[in-house]
């Protein structure tokens, strides 16, 4: 809930919240242990790191959202947990690959080491283009959802957030951002494309899903463009004031590249009251829903006060 100063509590009390994350983690676990082959054979070394990489912890997110979302219109669980399913296959071959010498470098991801240090760098490429590729099968799968043409609208949804005009492009304007002036408004569109892309599906797939129309589709962007937007914040902020030991992934190192983000633009005390602003924002999106949207709105205010 939003109070009228414009500071966020929660609709949920935070245990609650906590324990509906943690159902959806682990369901999304279950679903995930399934999909994704064993290791076997000549190429159970890269099946070995796909596992590596996904089943290396995290709040899983995006799944929370698909699943969250998807109930609003009560999907069937069992096809909203195979969209879940593949939004976060995809959002871990983007880590995988982001974590490689040739991009970020990070040795440390999660508290453990990387893909490619855990394996090696070909390995860990081919492991997240794996990821990438089962993405897709999985979706493509009629146990996703009956109609052919829900699953070809959820393809075509995940392929423009991950692509070129959407993560991918983000990440392409995340490594020209040490050489580059950026402002407020650069800042904004590279966080909005590298991750707030991926928030976007994960929200309109649940109205996909129920086929719910066009109003819904959009209402639940509007609702993950500004929740994006207050993630990647308190990310920054993260990097600025935790520790690796909190976080499980290096600090630092957008100030030691350079790197222009809206903590650095508004300052710490500026970057926290503009992702309350935000924050409130989002929920007003969620209003039609009322308390069936009680997790997506206590979302904000666990996002705003997170140390990990």
């Amino acid at each position: 809930m939003i109070t009228s100063g414009g500071g966020v509590r929660p609709a949920l009390g935070e245990p609650g919240l906590a324990h509906v994350m943690a159902d959806c983690a682990g369901a999304v676990e279950r679903m995930l242990d399934g999909l994704l082959p064993q290791p076997q054979g000549l190429q159970g070394r890269v099946q070995e790191a796909m596992r590596y990489a996904t089943f290396a912890g995290g709040k899983r997110l995006r799944p929370f959202l698909v699943l969250q979302c998807a109930d609003l219109f009560g999907v069937e669980r069992t096809r909203s947990l195979r969209a879940a399913a593949a939004i976060e296959v995809l959002h871990t071959y983007s880590l995988v690959h982001d974590d490689l010498p040739c991009m970020d470098d990070d040795d440390l991801r999660r508290g453990r080491p990387t893909t490619h240090i855990a394996f090696d760098e070909a390995t860990a490429v081919l492991a997240g283009d794996g990821l990438l590729t089962i993405a897709f099968e999985i979706l493509a799968h009629e146990e996703t959802h009956p109609s052919a043409e829900v699953r070809c609208r959820l393809v075509a949804r995940l392929a423009e957030a991950a692509g070129s005009n959407g993560m991918i492009g983000g990440q392409m304007i995340d490594m020209c951002a040490p050489d580059s002036a950026f402002g407020a408004d650069e800042v904004v569109l590279l966080q909005r494309l590298k991750t707030g892309r991926l928030f976007e599906f994960a929200c309109e797939a649940g109205a996909i899903l129920a086929e719910a129309g066009a109003e819904n589709q959009e209402r639940l962007r509007r609702y993950a463009r500004d929740m994006g937007l207050v993630f990647q914040i308190t990310d920054d902020l993260l990097d600025v004031t935790s520790t690796a030991e909190k976080t499980g992934k290096a600090v630092g190192k957008d100030q030691d590249h350079g790197k222009a983000t809206l903590v650095s633009i508004l300052g710490v005390e500026g970057a926290r009251e503009e992702a309350a602003k935000i924050a409130a924002r989002a929920a007003a999106a969620l209003e039609p829903y009322g308390k069936r949207a009680g997790a997506l709105r206590a979302l904000l205010p666990f996002l705003l006060e997170r140390e990990s």
